[in-house]
């Protein structure tokens, strides 16, 4: 999730958030910082509501026959995701959360502690990728929303063709 002021004036789909007016870009990676899907919301939206459909826009490819899985096995994100429901509705989709606690919780954590750190910075280099590579995206200009998602389409797609060819 990360937080992109609009142009002046704003336009449809933006709102006052905790940093001023903008909105928020939600962008499902993978384990290396490719873009898998992205979402965009007014800057006030709540960002737990936006996992799940970000993670139905996903079939994962397993190089085997069959019908394409449609679950992920891990998902990691940061502490703004940490609500007790969405840890319910991913674990009976069959996923494993690994979301860090928020330090206002002062309940006392029970049983073996989870040692593994997940790491950030694949994630947050998806959203580098987009404020210096694609400019357009840092500002929003465009009032309507549907022309902003395709600039931020033709991002990732741009993203991964580079990375096909490049390596």
């Amino acid at each position: 999730m990360a937080l992109f002021p609009p142009g002046k004036g704003g336009g449809e789909g933006v709102a006052r958030g905790g940093k001023g007016k903008g909105i928020l870009i939600h962008s499902l990676t993978a384990g290396n910082g490719m873009p898998l899907a992205n979402r965009t919301t007014p800057a006030n939206g709540d960002e737990r509501v936006q996992v799940l459909p970000l993670l139905d826009a996903v079939k994962v490819r397993t190089g085997k026959r069959g019908r394409p899985r449609k679950r992920l096995k891990v998902i990691a994100t940061d502490k703004g995701y940490d609500a007790q429901a969405l840890r319910e509705k991913l674990r009976k989709r069959g996923m494993r959360a690994q979301i860090p606690k928020r330090v206002w919780k002062t309940k006392k954590n029970r049983g073996r502690p989870i040692t593994k750190v997940v790491p950030r910075f694949q994630a947050e280099r998806t959203f580098a990728w987009f404020q210096k590579k694609y400019r357009r995206l840092v500002v929003r200009w465009e009032r309507i929303t549907a022309c902003f998602e395709a600039f931020l389409t033709l991002a990732t797609i741009h993203i991964w063709v580079h990375r096909l060819l490049v390596g």
